[in-house]
């Protein structure tokens, strides 16, 4: 017994809509958007009267797909916590771009926060850290 693939990631939020826009503006298309409730989501996630709203994006290529799920109810009562790339856990998401100048700039000028400068990695990769909404760590990478 093997696994086949990962099928997504998710990701939960507060704003749907901010993170959903923040995606579809690196290139991820929306590949359908639903809500989600009843007693067997309560048991696969572990919690009572859940209620969802969900957006599924996929990579231009369709072969991975990220889940934003926003949780109605029950709400997380500690709200986003700001993280550090150093964080146990998961922790950022890498995405594979073109021209990885004109997206920082891009971003800088809607006052998005890139944390780290775009580093030459051994005439491979130019790569940096960006922070989208609610925390979210991207890192981008550019192949030389």
């Amino acid at each position: 017994m093997k696994i086949q693939r990962i099928d997504h990631i998710g990701i939960n939020v507060n704003d749907l809509a901010a993170a959903k826009a923040f995606f579809v503006e690196f290139g991820l298309e929306v590949h359908g958007e639903w809500e989600a409730e009843g007693a067997w989501l309560d048991v696969i996630v572990g919690l009572e009267n859940v209620k969802t709203s969900c957006v599924a994006l996929r990579s231009p290529d369709g072969q991975t797909w990220l889940e934003l799920v926003q949780y109605i109810h029950p709400t997380d009562e500690n709200g986003v916590q700001q993280s550090h790339s150093n964080t146990l856990g998961i922790r950022h998401i890498c995405l594979a771009v073109d021209d990885i100048e004109a997206i920082v700039d891009n971003m800088k000028k809607k006052d998005m926060e890139a944390f780290s400068e775009i580093q030459n990695y051994k005439d491979i990769y130019k790569m940096c850290y960006v922070r989208g909404p609610e925390g979210i760590i991207l890192e981008l990478a550019e192949r030389l």
